[in-house]
């Protein structure tokens, strides 16, 4: 009796655990929330770390950069192994390999090698690329966007619990009688091991596609084909990385500064500062996934120019709101601000990568990772502001707004509606299947 090939599923149910695509959606959020802890598990620690290691605003600044810099050359080769290798063992790959500069980080005695480990760590954050290909392979087109938002969102989770657990954590090592020296090293074993954990789960429990392994099944040649150079030729891309860039950019930075904008500005402890951090990071639970539904719906009414100009609102939002967060002369309203900041930064989030799997059906992989390595480009540059000692973080968060303003009206002016030909041939092709 022939066997059936599993088709990717066209509705997302998030209680069941049953067959393999559901397993791996959930094991592939799971590893990306645990990939957060690695990531972003110092940035709560940083007002202690910056004592002992005695860093310079400029410093702080530079660890920041270095944090996501090399997760933009990471996020371009990992979405094509991603293409040609298979998302489980590239996964695997990442996982095992990023486990090490996060537990070996405690060894860093000066600014120097805290830098260079920073830089090292920043790798694991193209594990998000991973996260949204696989679910991509995983649903039909029409659940697509809801599935990755969901997915990507729940996984961004970790850089809120992250923020609001280390602390804790510290606290804990601290108090069993260890100093704050001794603890902010001794606190980074736990990520690092959470990674291992995964590692192996993610090899054991998930499959490349519905239909099984890329060595275990009999690939298309479409699916097997070389790089083309015409996705790079394509604007859409790069506007979907700028968009990334102000929006996923934005949300990475806020996790790397927002404890010591808190501490410096509003005079929190560390522990309360990274709880409100957490916060924003929270948001993830359900706000990515608002803007993944929205656009799914937008775009089965309207095609993919309806999901462009959502991407492009919601963008125009988040700038705003990030313009009164700047001026934010209280703690109330600095919070108020932030969470309306961050409800529109995360519904863009996920409203771009609900238009991402269909702009090149060929090279998904590598489209997700272009505009994935333009969400840290933007973390990047956005870093060197935070690190300059002539203006303040308030001032910062302002000039970001406004630069966020201008690129949503760039992306409410790109014509994205070429690639609804490809989502109709997508869905013909399901519906004949």
């Amino acid at each position: 009796m022939a066997e059936v090939i599993k088709q990717p599923l066209d509705r997302l149910n998030v209680l069941s655990f049953s067959g393999v695509q559901m397993r791996t959606f959930h094991i592939t959020w799971l590893t990306f929330f645990a990939c957060f802890f690695g990531w972003f598990g110092l940035a709560p620690l940083m007002p202690t770390i910056r004592e002992d290691l005695g860093l310079t605003k400029g410093q702080v600044g530079n660890t920041v950069i270095a944090a996501v810099s090399a997760t933009i050359f990471a996020r371009l080769l990992i979405g094509r192994l991603c293409d040609t290798w298979g998302p489980r063992k590239t996964y695997t790959a990442l996982l095992l390999i990023g486990s090490i500069p996060v537990m070996c980080v405690g060894l860093a005695q000066d600014y120097t090698t805290f830098l260079l480990f920073r830089l090292a760590i920043g790798v694991i954050g193209a594990s998000f690329v991973i996260t949204q290909f696989h679910t991509s392979m995983m649903f039909a087109p029409k659940i697509k966007g809801t599935a990755n938002a969901v997915a990507g969102g729940w996984g961004n989770l970790g850089g809120g619990v992250t923020n609001m657990l280390m602390p804790v954590i510290f606290a804990g090592i601290v108090a069993a009688g260890y100093t704050k020296a001794e603890a902010w090293r001794y606190a980074m074993i736990l990520p690092g091991a959470m990674l291992l954990v995964m590692a192996f789960v993610y090899y054991r429990f998930t499959k490349d596609t519905p239909a099984g392994n890329y060595d275990e099944i009999q690939r298309t040649q479409a699916s097997k084909q070389p790089f083309s150079w015409t996705v790079l030729a394509d604007w859409r891309v790069w506007a979907l990385a700028l968009a990334y860039g102000v929006c996923f950019g934005m949300e990475i930075t806020f996790d790397n500064v927002a404890a010591l904008h808190f501490v410096d500005s509003f005079k929190l402890d560390q522990t309360s500062a990274g709880f409100w951090a957490g916060v924003f990071g929270g948001m993830n639970i359900f706000a990515r996934a608002v803007g993944g539904i929205v656009a799914d719906r937008v775009g089965n009414k309207y095609g993919m120019r309806g999901k462009g100009w959502l991407l492009g609102l919601v963008l125009g939002l988040e700038g705003l709101g990030l313009v009164f967060f700047a001026q934010a002369g209280t703690l109330g309203i600095a919070i108020v601000s932030m969470l309306t900041f961050a409800m529109f930064l995360k519904m863009a989030n996920g409203a771009t990568y609900a238009i991402v799997p269909f702009i090149n059906q060929k090279n998904v992989g590598t489209v997700a990772g272009i505009v994935g390595a333009g969400g840290n480009v933007g973390g990047m540059l956005f870093g060197f502001l935070f690190k300059s000692e002539s203006i303040t973080y308030a001032q910062a968060f302002l000039y970001i707004g406004l630069i966020v303003t201008v690129v949503a009206m760039v992306v409410f002016l790109t014509k994205f509606e070429k690639a609804a030909q490809v989502e109709t041939v997508a869905k013909t092709a399901e519906a004949t299947a």
